[in-house]
């Protein structure tokens, strides 16, 4: 079983690229599972809710409790997944914290991202697994390890978008960082974006005198005609960006043009297609093939 883990919450982009995978993996014969520790503010219907809202289908899903065998093999597609269970390790039940030791204490393939530098060698010590294996964007990462390999969306799996726009401008806020940049530009051009939506959460940063839409909604990708882009700090694969280049939507490039992350680059990626998500699983599937061969 090939166990890929998501410690995220239910709106967020690292869950997507988990269910993604998790679906071709199983469409070739790889057996994979998709096993979420569930964010002690979210319930495990936020995340079914979440998955089904974008997804044809909903299977291979497990929460909070599971017991690997030692032949599995642990799956992240980013570092955070590993580093955020450890920093908020109080949060979690003793179910919770016993799965995430046995998923973690095993072989860990481990896609890369700098999110919690200092924070990551911690967490890493903290599980103690028997191998780690990297895989990398260096066009991202120029200075990371391990095999080259994108984190690239599966649109093979989406529903179909209907064209409903609800409102001309989206933002996506979904922490109190991200909120804060969008209320600065609200502020800075009040008339720039009177037609609006902000995606986020239902929490204690929001403001109620904007337009916000909460997590997960349905059919997003059809309710808005620009994707105005404004996140302020690092921001490893911007999936946004591709689903807007997808559909053939505009995309406001709003933020510092000086920071060097997943959002120039994807900005000048193609959006992938079906043969460019074989070509590129293909890295991690030869990746598990050698791990088991060793084994």
């Amino acid at each position: 079983m090939i166990n890929i883990v998501c410690t995220s919450k239910p709106g967020d982009g690292l869950l997507c690229y988990s269910y993604e995978h998790c679906h071709y993996l199983n469409s070739i014969g790889i057996k994979s599972q998709v096993v979420i520790i569930t964010h002690h503010n979210f319930t495990i219907q936020n995340y079914i809710d979440a998955i089904n809202e974008k997804y044809k289908t909903y299977e291979n899903v497990v929460f909070d409790s599971f017991t690997p065998s030692m032949e599995d093999i642990t799956l992240i597609m980013g570092r955070s997944m590993l580093t955020l269970s450890y920093i908020n390790k109080k949060d979690y039940t003793n179910d919770q914290l016993l799965t995430l030791h046995l998923l973690f204490g095993g072989k860990l393939i481990s896609v890369y991202s700098e999110n919690h530098v200092k924070e990551y060698p911690i967490a890493l010590e903290h599980y103690n697994p028997k191998e780690v294996y990297d895989l990398c964007d260096y066009d991202v990462y120029p200075v990371g390890v391990g095999k080259y390999f994108q984190k690239m969306i599966n649109f093979d799996v989406y529903k179909p978008i209907k064209n409903d726009v609800q409102f001309e401008y989206l933002f996506l806020g979904t922490n109190n960082v991200y909120y804060k940049e969008i209320d600065r530009w609200m502020k800075e051009c009040p008339n720039c974006f009177k037609s609006h939506g902000i995606l986020t959460y239902n929490e204690k940063y929001i403001k109620m005198a904007y337009n916000n839409i909460f997590a997960p909604v349905h059919n997003l990708l059809g309710l808005f005609n620009t994707y105005v882009y404004t996140k302020n700090y690092y921001d490893p694969a911007p999936r946004l960006i591709q689903e807007c280049k997808w559909l053939g939507k505009n995309i406001e490039y709003l933020r510092d043009k000086n920071i060097k992350d997943g959002g120039p680059v994807y900005m000048k990626r193609p959006v992938p297609t079906k043969e460019m998500y074989k070509d590129n699983i293909s890295i991690l599937i030869k990746l598990i093939e050698s791990i088991r061969r060793c084994s």
